[in-house]
């Protein structure tokens, strides 16, 4: 058995996801299931922050097209099989309970992108470039980056990024409301291990709380995150973290509350 090109780290209360696949990390045809391994393994970790990072001088080249020439010289129908690991490992990654940042850096293309996109929070160095190219083979994005990058940056800007199978840089996609943060080149990983702590350290069940009222929102518009936000607010009355954090602001002033994530 090769070994595996995508693993979970774990560092104190933030675990990462990561790619490594030498030189241009490639998604392999076992990438997907490898991912959802680690999402298993984060969830088991009880880690309370997760980022999505990848090493070597890239992010990834994208997916190695020689599975999709395998399909393309057997049964299409194949494909189906490849598809729906994409969007599950993406689906699955958006309703972990805690907050998610991809960092990124050099080039990010397809399948790395489109993981990155599931993510809560995306921060990338200067020089960092994204695509989705699909469109030079043939194909559409399999893992949902089309309609994860509308819902950032809306289906004109999503429409144009996939037809034209173009690379567009970092400070574009801030502009857009894809990236979140900008960094100089070379300190995306300690810029954002020092953000993922902080978010580690926070109160876990509101980050939880905070990201099912946005996924409502998006999912089903203004009057749906409306609808669930009362309870949302209510439950977290009932937590740990809560009742702590209350007692120290009013015994220490603000500020002085440490968080368990209970």
């Amino acid at each position: 058995m090769p070994d595996p090109t995508i693993t979970a780290r774990f560092e104190g209360d933030v675990a990462s996801i990561v790619l490594s696949n030498p030189p241009l990390n490639l998604f392999t045809d076992t990438a997907f299931d490898e991912l959802m391994g680690c999402l298993d393994e984060v969830e088991d970790a009880g880690a309370r922050a997760l980022i999505w990072r990848a090493e070597g001088e890239i992010f990834t080249g994208g997916v190695d097209v020689n599975g999709f020439q395998r399909i393309a010289d057997g049964d299409p129908g194949d494909a189906t099989n490849l598809a729906d690991p994409l969007i599950r490992g993406v689906q699955r990654l958006e309703v972990l309970e805690i907050p998610t940042l991809a960092l990124v850096h050099g080039l990010c293309l397809t399948a790395g992108l489109e993981i990155a996109l599931g993510c809560d929070l995306i921060w990338a160095e200067g020089s960092s470039q994204f695509g989705l190219v699909e469109a030079v083979v043939g194909l559409t994005p399999g893992a949902g980056g089309t309609q994860r990058l509308a819902e950032r940056a809306g289906p004109g800007r999503a429409r144009e990024f996939v037809m034209t199978g173009g690379i567009y840089d970092a400070a574009t996609l801030a502009r857009w409301g894809v990236v979140n943060r900008v960094v100089p080149d070379g300190t995306v990983q300690e810029k954002g291990m020092r953000f993922a702590e902080r978010l580690a350290a926070g109160p876990t069940r509101a980050h939880a709380a905070t990201k099912r009222i946005v996924r409502a929102f998006s999912d089903h518009g203004l009057a749906a995150a409306d609808e669930i936000t009362p309870e949302q607010f209510a439950d977290l009355f009932a937590t740990e973290d809560l009742r702590n954090a209350v007692r120290s602001f009013l015994e220490q002033g603000p500020g002085k509350a440490s968080f368990e994530g209970k």
